[in-house]
């Protein structure tokens, strides 16, 4: 993964991978294969998928898939579609799925996001230059 411009450059497996791992829906059971993941995103949108395809965008052995393949991930990861060609639209969404589960798991709580909103710009950048700081420190463990 390059770095262009403060903007992490990632590859569609990347994408696909990241999107399994972090942004599969809470009302479906994760499956432990790219069988059971194919046959989920199947159901759900109604395009076929085969374990293959699944397997092949995971691994980066296809990096052109069909746009309805595309359009069948982005419905059923709830992502738009331009993700998975824009660097800066992964990017967002991925800061969203970061803010949407630091509050779902109460990280976050509605105090400390108005807290944050009213600080002056030097202090938000502290705070996020400590929770960078301890994030890496908690990392290296």
């Amino acid at each position: 993964m390059a770095d262009d411009g403060g903007i992490t450059v990632r590859s569609l497996a990347d994408k696909v991978e990241w999107l399994i791992q972090h942004r599969w829906p809470a009302e479906r059971a994760r499956p432990g294969n790219n069988v059971g993941i194919a046959a989920q995103i199947s159901a759900a949108t109604g395009e076929e998928i085969s374990s293959t395809t699944v397997w092949k965008l995971r691994t980066g052995r296809s990096d052109n898939p069909q746009f309805k393949t595309l359009k069948a991930l982005a419905v059923f990861f709830r992502v738009p579609v331009g993700y998975f060609g824009d660097d800066e639209e992964a990017e967002k969404v991925g800061d969203a799925v970061a803010a949407e589960s630091a509050i779902a798991g109460h990280a976050l709580n509605r105090d400390a996001l108005r807290a944050l909103v009213e600080m002056s710009d030097d202090a938000r950048r502290l705070v996020a230059d400590f929770i960078v700081s301890a994030a890496r420190l908690e990392k290296g463990r």
